[in-house]
C-alpha cells in the first residue's frame, strides 16, 4: 500500500523557517518523482516545488522560489521542503506527491496533508 506522510507543519512567525519532510512507503521511492502542493481555505490548489526521482532537478513556483528548497533521500525514503523567509501567504495545508514523471509532473499519490501558519 503507497503511503505518503507529511510532518514538520506548525506556527512560525513570518521571517522563520520550516522544514517539512514526507515519509513514503510501499514503492520504490528512487524511481518516482515527488512534488509539493499547498492549499490555503477558500483558495485554488498550488505548485510549490517538484524534484526528480534521482533528484538532481528541481522545479519551483514562482511565488516560493528563492525561498523555498526541495530534496529527498532516497536512501531514507523521504524528501524534504525546506521553507526559509516565509510569509503569511504562505499558511496553507501543505501536501506532497509522487508519480512517474517528473515534467509535467506526475501526482499518482498523496499524503494527508500538514498545515503550517504563518502568523504576522
Amino acid at each position: 500500500q503507497v503511503q505518503l506522510v507529511e510532518s514538520g507543519g506548525g506556527l512560525v512567525q513570518a521571517g522563520g523557517s520550516l522544514r517539512l519532510a514526507c515519509a513514503a512507503s510501499g514503492y520504490t521511492f528512487s524511481n518516482y518523482a515527488m512534488g509539493w502542493f499547498r492549499q490555503a481555505p477558500g483558495k485554488e490548489r498550488e505548485f510549490v516545488a517538484a524534484i526528480s526521482s534521482n533528484g538532481d532537478n528541481t522545479y519551483y513556483g514562482d511565488s516560493v522560489k528563492g525561498r523555498f528548497t526541495i530534496s529527498k533521500d532516497n536512501a531514507k525514503n523521504t524528501g524534504y521542503l525546506q521553507m526559509n523567509r516565509l510569509k503569511p501567504e504562505d499558511t496553507a495545508v501543505y501536501y506532497c506527491t509522487a508519480g512517474r514523471r517528473f515534467l509535467p509532473l506526475e501526482s499518482d499519490y498523496w499524503g494527508q496533508g500538514t498545515q503550517v501558519t504563518v502568523s504576522s
